[in-house]
């Protein structure tokens, strides 16, 4: 169970995942305890344990996250939430991101992709990929909350959202100056901007269907509505939860096919075969043909396993839960481990070779949960994937890149990513 109070924690949050959590299922086999961020903890390796959690048995957990985090984004979130509040919720968001409306965002993000990578070959510089897949993806999640949202305002939200992610990871502390307390400053500012946001909505009287029109609308059964808070908790959660988690992916996807030549060769006559038939560039992506990648798309399925951003998720027991024999005790924190499922290598041979192969075969049931599973899986899944397979398009039709500095290692902070954030050198096709 590691120190007392601290346990695990340091271990978990400065190693490899892979090193941590694997010498423990070797120890241990696929349920062992720790101690994480001052909680005791049953960790989860296996699929059928994942799936008794978050599928079948989903009622006798409950979604937890520490109240400093909690506090951060709104204790109204969807994912802090159950129960009715929370299908109803997530209604909502599915309903924002269904397929007719994705098909409407298509050409949204298409722009937004263009204009990230001419900024990236314009500035003639060493781009941080990462940070720059982080504007990419924000804007992206601006586009789906809001629609196409006043320039002041999106650049005051991301202006806010950068503090507020910095305090996130910290030590949660309240004296000022801190990362923390800075956050909590920064995190009042987006509800104001929010909130005139909102007023302008009610004032113009837009009936859109995007996320923020989707919540302003909605009644219950009882005719009851949503109030500010709960609206402004939920557009700062989803707007969080869009950032980080796609551009770790896509830096990622980045690296893969740097490294993969004749892997990057495939993915690129896929899509210029597109190109062509869009008269070079001239006419846009359509949804038929973001359907019609399967290269790419195998590419990014698996970037989501090799890279595993979603280590594990937090559950905490509502009452005692025997699970095979096990005790796992009320108030304990449950963690079903993804990444440990999707490094095993009796589901995916060889786990440690990047192989998009291994998706021309689905895989085992409960074996692959890049976006989690159950009531509680990301509703913004394929809105992420959209974005993955246009910024692809985009990138390796009309532009060629170079990784600069180390080829090797990766940071944590807390999402895994190549080391300094993969820098990179952008050039137009000749």
């Amino acid at each position: 169970m590691g120190w007392p109070y601290i346990g695990q924690t340091l271990q978990l949050y400065s190693e490899d995942p892979n090193v941590f959590f694997a010498s423990k299922h070797k120890r241990y086999g696929e349920v062992f305890k720790s101690h994480i961020l001052g909680c005791p903890c049953v960790m989860l390796a296996g699929p059928e344990a994942a799936r008794f959690v978050l599928v079948t048995h989903a009622h006798l957990f409950k979604p937890t996250y520490p109240k400093s985090k909690e506090k951060l984004i709104g204790p109204s979130a969807l994912f802090f939430s159950q129960g009715h509040y929370h299908s109803s919720i997530r209604k909502l968001v599915q309903t924002s991101l269904s397929p007719q409306r994705l098909r409407k965002l298509i050409p949204l993000i298409e722009s937004e992709a263009i204009s990230a990578l001419e900024s990236w070959v314009s500035s003639s510089q060493v781009i941080n990929v990462f940070q720059s897949m982080k504007k990419f993806s924000f804007d992206i999640g601006v586009l789906s909350v809001f629609g196409e949202l006043d320039k002041n305002y999106r650049d005051q939200l991301k202006e806010m959202y950068c503090i507020v992610e910095k305090g996130y990871n910290s030590f949660p502390n309240w004296i000022p100056g801190t990362a923390y307390s800075k956050a909590l400053l920064a995190r009042r500012r987006i509800r104001e901007i929010i909130s005139e946001i909102i007023c302008k909505r009610k004032e113009q009287r837009l009936m859109e269907k995007d996320l923020l029109g989707q919540l302003l609308n909605y009644k219950d059964e009882k005719g009851q509505t949503l109030n500010d808070d709960q609206i402004a908790d939920n557009l700062i959660g989803v707007l969080f939860a869009a950032q980080d988690t796609t551009a770790s992916v896509l830096t990622w996807i980045l690296k893969y096919l740097h490294d993969h030549h004749k892997l990057l060769q495939a993915v690129k006559d896929e899509q210029v075969a597109i190109y062509e038939g869009n008269e070079r560039g001239k006419k846009a992506l359509t949804w038929d043909q973001t359907r019609k990648m399967p290269i790419t798309y195998k590419v990014i399925l698996e970037t989501l396993r090799m890279a595993s951003i979603i280590s594990f998720t937090f559950r905490e027991a509502t009452v005692d839960v025997v699970y095979n024999g096990y005790l796992i005790p009320k108030g304990w924190k449950v963690m079903p481990l993804f990444r440990n499922i999707h490094h095993n290598p009796e589901f995916y041979p060889s786990p440690h070779n990047f192989d998009p192969s291994r998706f021309e075969v689905a895989p085992k049931p409960n074996t692959f949960m890049p976006f989690g599973n159950g009531v509680h899986s990301c509703p913004g899944n394929e809105l992420a994937k959209l974005n993955m397979l246009i910024l692809v398009h985009h990138l390796v039709t009309k532009y060629r890149w170079e990784v600069v500095g180390s080829q090797s290692g990766i940071q944590y902070s807390p999402f895994p990513v190549p080391l300094h954030g993969l820098p990179a050198r952008f050039w137009t096709n000749q």
